[in-house]
């Protein structure tokens, strides 16, 4: 992956995690270093567990929609990247992670559209 790619998918992660600490879904982050912070976190962690996660999750992927599964699985790493930093706060648990990833997932790819970012 080329490093400059690399970094502006970091940067536009960092300013989606401000947006959605914008939209009352319980979702706070104290500020934009925090928010770099959180979206390099969150980063590592989707490169590390994603794959573990759908690794355990495939009978309940084969079970149910596959939509749901990946949908827990996003929250799982949302909610692991909010517990790991510091200024990184779910108001209401479980149901801000669910709401902050599907949030995460909309704001980023808006802004991926909007930017030359290939």
């Amino acid at each position: 992956m080329n490093i400059l790619l690399l970094v502006l998918t970091w940067l536009v992660t960092a300013v989606s995690f401000v947006i959605i600490s914008k939209i009352p879904i319980g979702v706070e982050i104290d500020n934009f270093n925090k928010a770099l912070i959180s979206a390099a976190v969150f980063g590592i962690l989707n490169v590390l567990l994603r794959g573990v996660l759908e690794v355990v999750t495939l009978p309940a992927e084969v079970i149910f929609s596959g939509f749901l599964v990946t949908l827990v699985i996003n929250a799982i790493i949302f909610g692991l990247s909010a517990w790991l930093v510091e200024g990184f706060r779910l108001r209401w648990g479980v149901w801000s992670a669910l709401l902050g990833s599907m949030a995460l997932s909309i704001v980023n790819e808006l802004l991926v559209k909007i930017l030359p970012i290939v």
